[in-house]
């Protein structure tokens, strides 16, 4: 045990995995020896078990013909090590386990040996749990898969083995953990037997007899109810995007209240009013609670409850109206369960104004209480937190949040940030101590700084003092930490310092969407995929109708080139947001393109509508089907017909129209106009270094010119720079491009064999070039020859261009 882990802690929550031998007491003594012996050495060697030990985060105990690991990381850490386990021991056949894993509270005990050691109901359970299983089964309880459930990924590996009766009568919820290459897809034995049970024995007393007879009953009332709604899930088209099958009890969302008050100006207090409601109940780890961008299109609309509860994967749903009237308000709320559109709790608050908070406090406990959802001291007490005193600052700060949580949908998204700013200013100039305040002032000058509306040192300032502020005034306030996470994240790109704000900011906002989405966003930074994925997929499903969330999840998965995948999530954000049709279809065109199938990516382009051209993408796009057609004329055609003098390049970077001209003259071997094109480039890049010297994907487009230009050393020079600058190590996203930037100029420049060495790195590193380009794209001319070329090709084919 860790020296963190103290004997005398308080009860704390671990996560349990149970690993018993079958068949072990037949084995000879010595037998049996050699074969503990050996399975140590495979769970040891298993990463999971590797680096939880390094943190000084496990425990392992040998428990009669197994052990015990308990782990003091997540969740999903037992799991991992079990399927890690049982990949290991293929290399092993003579050895049949059987796996229980629970997470529940433990308590650090010192054994009789004067050794750390737990026990509690953690231990009790997991070890149940495993008295359940067969050889090569893994059983989990219910609580672990509910968390698990959280993640695409693990769905369909779950299967619900319903309740059964454990030792001293215990009752607990049983799932099979099962796929490929691991776990055991019978039901297990001991649980068939028990289902068998629909009819008492001789020796049954007569309530044994009556509870044995309702559970019966109950089994088969719940098969058939299971039964009935996963066929009319599976039949109705218009179920939830994320497609999940699985919704918690304890889910929820806020949908937005209603503005009766006599100003029709006031919506932004009845949003207010809702978004508090919604974060407070978000604070509660016990819940799962949609976040609020996918809640907001529901303003307005005849509501069909149903279809929203299976919209968002949540069981219940929160929806009620405020009314402001001088120094009153009336807040009225209703609880529905939206599997059945029943209404379950209902009230209604008439108060004075200064009461606001109060109301807010009781409605998110009314509601965590009706959802039976445990809420600890800490939680509560974040929960009746008073954010400021004046009503006044309150008003503004409300204002405020509205404007920057709708920048993005307004005219002049500079201005609305700065008036933004503005009424933050002016509502911490009231209340000093306005902790929430300072948070969305930090979050509205970042983003003023992140997207280009004012990108200057003073603008980052202004983000980091307000963060830093938040922070001394409410250490414990999530929002502080997730303020001071972006600013590292955006200003600093210090992805070690933005990631331990965004894991501490999550303990106090548990079902905030948006620290899942930033802690994926940096572990695409940092190269750790599996972990992006798991947490982008997070983000989604406590944020499912939300475009950004779902575009981030979508480029995933095309840096993975995972072309399936990211199809399917941008149809699910088609389907939740049918006003941005246009540019889903956009996109499966490039997927198409980037898939080799110039074939399928030409109607989905030739048919969006006339002028539709976002930073230049589908010029970009049109350009770079008819270069791979071999139609430079075309493609000289399309760039003429643009009006941009910038246009998003493959980088996702702006990019001089003077860089495509040199690319279409290069593709047409006119050597004149191609030298002109790069120079009248090479002014426009040199212009952006001036501001941004620094910049790895603006050298490495500088040297990919002077490859153009057949300026060999100064090319190579700045490629080798651009490499230092953004090393694939520190940041796995530019890096990848800044590699793939650097092995196009050794192959502009005659170098084959060092351009090559870096594409078949590139070809099995996510972000690096895709299928399409190198397969037709005349910038790889120079070395499609090469007999590695067509070898690194062929394994980067898509699987589905293979079928």
């Amino acid at each position: 045990m860790s020296a963190g882990l103290q004997p005398n802690a308080e009860l704390e929550i671990a996560h349990v995995l149970f690993i018993d031998v079958v068949g072990y007491s037949r084995l000879l003594i010595n037998e049996q020896s050699a074969l503990l012996a050996e399975l140590n050495q495979v769970v040891r060697t298993t990463p999971h078990f590797c680096t939880a030990e390094a943190a000084g985060k496990l425990i392992r105990i040998p428990v009669g013909d197994g052990m015990a690991l308990v782990f003091f990381t997540n969740p999903e850490a037992p799991v991992q090590c079990a399927l890690e386990i049982c990949k290991t021991l293929q290399d092993h056949p003579h050895i049949h386990l059987r796996m229980g894993i629970h997470s529940g509270p433990v308590d650090p005990v010192t054994d009789v040996n004067d050794r750390s050691n737990v026990a509690g109901a953690g231990m009790n359970i997991a070890q149940r749990i495993m008295d359940c299983a067969d050889a090569g089964h893994i059983l989990l309880s219910k609580r672990v898969a509910e968390d698990l459930a959280q993640y695409g990924h693990w769905k369909s590996r779950l299967h619900d083995l319903g309740e059964i009766e454990v030792k001293h009568g215990t009752v607990v919820s049983v799932f099979n953990l099962y796929g490929e290459g691991f776990g055991n897809s019978q039901v297990p034995t001991r649980i068939k037997k028990q289902s068998r049970r629909l009819f008492p024995s001789r020796g049954q007393t007569r309530t044994s007899r009556r509870r044995s007879a309702v559970r019966a009953v109950a089994f088969l009332v719940l098969t058939i109810a299971i039964g009935i709604s996963a066929w009319a899930y599976f039949r109705n088209p218009s179920r939830g995007v994320g497609g999940a099958a699985f919704i918690p009890f304890k889910s929820i969302a806020v949908l937005p209240f209603d503005n009766f008050s006599d100003d029709k100006q006031d919506t932004y207090f009845a949003d207010g009013i809702q978004d508090d409601i919604l974060t407070a109940l978000s604070q509660v780890s016990d819940l799962k609670v949609i976040s609020r961008n996918s809640v907001m299109q529901y303003r307005a609309k005849a509501r069909n409850m149903r279809e929203i509860g299976q919209a968002l994967g949540v069981a219940y749903l929160l929806e009620g109206s405020v009314r402001r009237a001088n120094d009153k308000v009336r807040i009225t709320a209703q609880l529905i369960d939206a599997r059945n559109d029943q209404h379950v709790w209902a009230e209604h608050y008439d108060r004075d104004l200064a009461d606001v908070f109060a109301i807010q406090s009781e409605v998110a406990e009314n509601i965590a209480t009706q959802l039976k959802a445990n809420i600890s001291p800490s939680e509560k007490a974040a929960i009746d937190v008073r954010p400021t005193r004046d009503l006044e600052a309150f008003d503004l700060y409300l204002q405020a949040k509205q404007l920057i949580n709708t920048f993005s949908d307004t005219p002049d998204r500079k201005e609305t940030l700065l008036k933004a700013v503005r009424l933050l200013d002016e509502a911490i100039s009231r209340d000093p101590n306005f902790a929430l305040a300072y948070c969305w002032a930090s979050r509205a000058n970042d983003d003023l700084y992140w997207f280009d509306l004012d990108h200057t040192p003073a603008r980052l300032a202004q983000a980091k003092t307000p963060a830093q502020k938040a922070l001394a005034l409410a250490p414990d306030l999530g929002e502080a930490h997730l303020a001071q996470a972006m600013f590292y994240y955006h200003g600093m790109r210090d992805y070690a310092r933005a990631r331990e704000e965004l894991a501490t900011a999550r303990r106090f906002l548990p079902n905030n969407a948006e620290i899942f989405s930033v802690t994926g966003l940096i572990d695409r930074r940092q190269g750790r995929w599996d972990d992006a994925l798991k947490n982008q997929e997070k983000a989604a499903e406590l944020d499912p109708r939300n475009p950004r969330i779902l575009g981030d999840l979508a480029i995933l998965y095309d840096l993975l080139r995972r072309y399936d995948e990211e199809q399917a999530v941008f149809d699910r954000a088609a389907a939740a947001n049918p006003a941005n049709a246009t540019y889903f279809q956009m996109m499966r065109a490039s997927i198409e393109l980037e898939k080799g199938n110039i074939k399928t990516a030409r109607p989905g382009l030739d048919s969006l509508p006339a002028g539709y051209d976002p930073a230049g993408a589908v010029t970009f796009t049109r350009i770079s089907l008819a270069l791979y057609e071999r139609d430079p004329s075309a493609a000289e055609k399309i760039l003429a017909a643009s009006n941009l003098e910038e246009i998003v390049g493959g980088t996702g970077s702006l990019l001089p129209s003077s860089w495509f001209e040199a690319l279409i003259a290069r593709a047409q071997s006119d050597g004149q106009k191609t030298r002109e094109a790069f120079n009248a480039a090479r002014l426009k890049i040199e212009a952006k270094l001036h501001d941004h010297p620094d910049d790895g994907i603006l050298v490495a487009q500088l040297g990919l010119i002077d490859a153009g230009l057949q300026r060999k050393q100064e090319a190579i020079a700045e490629g080798l720079r651009a490499v230092e600058l953004r090393p694939i190590s520190s940041d796995a996203i530019d890096g990848a491009a800044v590699l793939s930037s650097v092995a196009m100029i050794y192959a502009w420049v005659g170098d084959v064999d060092s351009a090559m060495e870096r594409l078949v790195f590139l070809a099995k590193t996510p972000g690096g070039p895709d299928y399409g380009q190198l397969k037709f794209d005349p910038a790889w001319d120079a070395v499609r020859r090469d007999a590695r070329f067509a070898k690194m090709l062929d394994g980067l084919q898509p699987a589905s261009n293979r079928r």
